[in-house]
């Protein structure tokens, strides 16, 4: 199984979605910003260089929002989703083809990644 962090940010009543590059596994599709865990790294450190990497911004990470395992056909992640605040920076596309701030209410305007799906209903029932 691999490790995989992502960071729900908000801003106000927005969160940052990201989408995927051409190319990649699960190309188009809108994600958290995120990726591995690499050996000898915590989760908490994997995420601040993966959100520096993909967007040149600094995080702090926060509580866990949610754990979710999924199993696409080419690998099975388990994937932590940590609430997040933007410590330093503004994000920039670096690696994905476009980044938006989102609402809980257009969540269904965009495909996701399967992983997500339960995420956003979670995201979906808080900010009833």
């Amino acid at each position: 199984m691999t490790e995989v962090v992502a960071a729900l940010i908000w801003e106000g009543n927005r969160f940052l979605a990201c989408q995927r590059p051409e190319g990649k596994k699960r190309a188009l599709l809108w994600e958290f910003v995120g990726g591995k865990v690499e050996k000898g790294e915590t989760p908490e450190e994997a995420l601040v260089r993966e959100c520096r990497e993909e967007l040149d911004i600094t995080v702090a990470p926060q509580s866990i929002f949610m754990e979710v395992v999924h199993e696409y056909p080419d690998i099975t992640v388990h994937l932590t989703l940590f609430n997040a605040v933007i410590a330093e920076g503004t994000p920039k596309m670096i690696e994905h083809n476009d980044i938006r701030w989102l609402t809980a209410e257009e969540i269904d305007q965009y495909e996701f990644c399967p992983a997500d799906k339960e995420i956003l209903e979670k995201i979906r029932e808080t900010k009833k």
